[in-house]
């Protein structure tokens, strides 16, 4: 023991004599794979030292326990329990055969107070140890600035779009005006064929389907001699007007046909156009109310949650992932909302989402469903893919950090993590994975009482 601890930071510089004093005191202890060396909660009255293998250090949340951290040989574990003479806060077990020193908290006492050198190596882990916490509130504080930002962008498009999307309607307006002021030469023909194909659904040709119509179009045009008629074919089929549509202008004025057609055309084209506009306004406008809900600007960091609201605006943010796969809903009408962080919560959302999407490559029809039910004081929300699944020995990692199934570049191994702490550690709920070929689904409990703020202390190992 007195040669393993001599090659250890914590012991390197103390004395012949110090050292075979812990040494005297301190046991060896040997953990086989899987063994617990101490559990959250116990009491604790030594300090560990690894000399050889692994441990990884486990935090208790609702149905399972969430890697924090693996610490190998020359690191120490247990010693914020003996330091702050508290509770231990997390579950430490092997990860492999393991071989660790266990030191007495008097003697560990006596280490710090006599050794400098022991006492920087300690400094220095809980230097490491509030680092990660730094890590955490780091994290939030970007969320807070993601906050800002997506205020102004969503202020600065908001104006934009709603201006865009007023002048698409006044200008179909206007264009109504134009032609019934152009067309009292050519009859009334016009604007009601015009008024007629606003009541019509909107056709999708495909491109043989048009080609057709063009061509027919083009032929009654000839047949009649109306002038470029096949320059003035598309644009009117893309409008929906065929050759019955065209055969109403010859109830008028037929030496006035040429004209009538190639108003129509345009007075179509520029309608079409102007409703153009207006879908991508109005599609830029619920982007923006998305974006803003989605953020929860303006709220509290606690606020009432309305998880079926967040669910929507993710897939609206995400249709250019979604795109191609069929979104199916099947969330409860009337949920009660919880009380938490909404933000944070769409971020979860957000990364379940995206993930199943990535799952469904290369899958024939894809799939997601959406589902949010009340159950046991709570709502369950799942995402459920038809994608290949997962394997069986690889599920229990998938909430580990930087754990990943994805092709190397394409993940980071966080999305899941950082969900799992949202949802456990931050709102006192459940996250759990079932996979099998065909379906996989990822089921969230959110609790509807609030949760208990969290603290950002060093975790205790």
């Amino acid at each position: 023991m007195h040669t393993r601890l001599r090659q250890v930071p914590l012991f390197a510089e103390l004395s012949d004599d110090d050292l075979a004093r812990i040494c005297a005191v301190s046991s060896d202890v040997g953990l086989a794979p899987g063994e617990v060396l101490f559990r959250e909660g116990d009491r604790g009255d030594r300090a560990f030292l690894v000399t050889a293998g692994e441990v990884e250090v486990l935090k208790a949340t609702g149905a399972r326990e969430a890697l924090l951290a693996v610490r190998s040989g020359g690191e120490v574990v247990g010693e914020m329990a003996l330091l702050e003479d508290a509770p231990r806060s997390a579950t430490v077990r092997a990860r492999a055969a393991t071989e660790l020193v266990g030191i007495p908290r008097g003697a560990l006492d006596d280490l710090l107070t006599t050794s400098p050198s022991a006492a920087r190596a300690v400094f220095g882990m809980l230097t490491r140890r509030v680092r990660e916490t730094n890590d955490r509130l780091r994290h939030q504080q970007r969320m807070v600035q993601l906050g800002v930002m997506t205020a102004g962008v969503t202020h600065e498009l908001n104006n934009p779009a709603a201006a865009v999307q007023r002048a698409a309607g006044l200008l179909g307006e206007r264009v109504g005006l134009l032609v019934s002021a152009a067309g009292r030469d050519a009859g009334d023909a016009v604007p009601r064929l015009l008024a007629a194909l606003d009541q019509r659904p909107p056709r999708v040709l495909d491109a043989l389907d048009a080609s057709d119509e063009e061509d027919e179009v083009e032929t009654w045009l000839d047949r009649h001699g109306v002038t470029s008629a096949g320059g003035l074919a598309p644009d009117l089929v893309a409008s929906g007007i065929g050759v019955d549509d065209l055969g109403t202008l010859l109830e008028g004025d037929r030496d006035g046909l040429g004209q009538a057609v190639r108003l129509l055309s345009a007075a179509a084209s520029l309608r079409q156009l102007a409703a153009e506009v207006a879908s991508g306004s109005r599609r830029l406008s619920e982007i923006v109310g998305a974006l803003r809900s989605f953020a929860y600007l303006d709220r509290g960091a606690l606020h009432e949650v309305d998880v079926v609201r967040g669910l929507e605006d993710t897939v609206a943010l995400l249709g250019h992932a979604t795109s191609g796969v069929r979104i199916v809903h099947e969330l409860a009408p009337d949920l009660p909302t919880v009380t938490g962080t909404g933000g944070e919560l769409n971020q979860v959302w957000t990364n379940l989402v995206q993930n199943a999407c990535d799952a469904l490559v290369g899958t024939p029809q894809p799939r997601i469903t959406l589902r949010a039910f009340e159950e046991g004081g709570g709502v369950v929300v799942e995402v459920e893919d038809n994608g290949p699944g997962i394997p069986a020995e690889l599920q229990e990692r998938v909430f580990d950090a930087f754990f990943t199934t994805k092709a190397p570049g394409e993940g980071t191994g966080l999305g899941l993590q950082l969900s799992y702490r949202i949802v456990v550690l931050e709102h006192q709920g459940e996250l759990t994975l079932r996979s099998e070929p065909g379906r996989t689904t990822v089921r969230t409990f959110l609790p509807l009482q609030p949760p208990t703020p969290g603290t950002a202390d060093p975790v205790e190992e």
